[in-house]
């Protein structure tokens, strides 16, 4: 066992790497269990991973520094990152950022002083219909302007219970990390859940009878080739319909 790590962390890592067919298929659900533990990828958790993985720390550290997600300093209790994509951006996301840099008194990828609150910019979360967005410990924090995500870090910082705005309660950044390794916190009823923004293109569907194509137009190689081969069938009928239409007019 290596040394700095725990029994009952080593015991959970090797869990997490028994769940795959191909036991280094678990690097990536280890690497946030350490963060669990370590509050950051540690060298010993670098090669703890190695070890029972059976591959070396270089191939363990070189997944660790690729992905974002994986920190190599401490973290705060609470990872608040602000998206800073185009869409975002030009909604307020920018003016977001800057202006809890300057509330915090921090940079990106920074931690405040009381280590409650790390600060980063973050790419598309994939929420583009709620722009601008920010993440606590990634759960959606919808709709942000300056003055509300000013007064979200400070009720974080402050110890006051937070609700994402999709409904699930923030935990901290820690209690993430493990969930986010396979283990259950018992909190998923919680949410998150789609919103109205989300489901715009599903009610206007509805409204409008649309519907999905069918398997046989769609979905299987099958498919597609009798979706082709109608559209060409349809194109010879064209054609021919437009030289007879010439044929007349001569």
């Amino acid at each position: 066992m290596t040394a700095g790590i725990d029994e009952k962390t080593w015991a959970e890592l090797e869990e997490i790497a028994a769940r795959y067919p191909q036991k280094r298929s678990g690097l990536l659900p280890m690497l946030h269990l350490v963060q669990a533990v370590e509050g950051r990828v540690t060298p010993e958790g670098i090669e703890a991973c190695a070890d029972i993985l059976g591959i070396s720390a270089a191939e363990v550290s070189g997944v660790a520094t690729f992905y974002t997600m994986y920190k190599r300093k401490p973290v705060g209790d609470y990872h608040v990152g602000v998206c800073t994509n185009t869409l975002c951006a030009v909604m307020g996301g920018d003016l977001i950022f800057e202006r809890l840099k300057e509330h915090l008194d921090v940079g990106n990828d920074e931690t405040t002083s009381d280590g409650r609150v790390s600060l980063e910019h973050v790419e598309c979360n994939a929420a583009c219909d709620y722009a601008p967005v920010m993440m606590v410990n990634w759960e959606f924090m919808d709709n942000m302007t300056p003055d509300s995500a000013v007064r979200l870090v400070d009720d974080l910082r402050s110890g006051k219970e937070v609700h994402s705005t999709r409904g699930p309660r923030l935990c901290t950044w820690r209690e993430a990390e493990r969930v986010l390794a396979g283990f259950d916190d018992g909190l998923a009823d919680e949410g998150p859940a789609a919103g109205p923004a989300s489901l715009v293109g599903l009610d206007i569907a509805r409204e409008r009878g649309w519907r999905a194509p069918s398997g046989s137009a769609s979905g299987s190689t099958g498919g597609v080739a009798r979706t082709k081969e109608g559209a060409a069938e349809q194109a010879d009928t064209s054609r021919a319909e437009t030289e007879t239409k010439q044929e007349e007019g001569k």
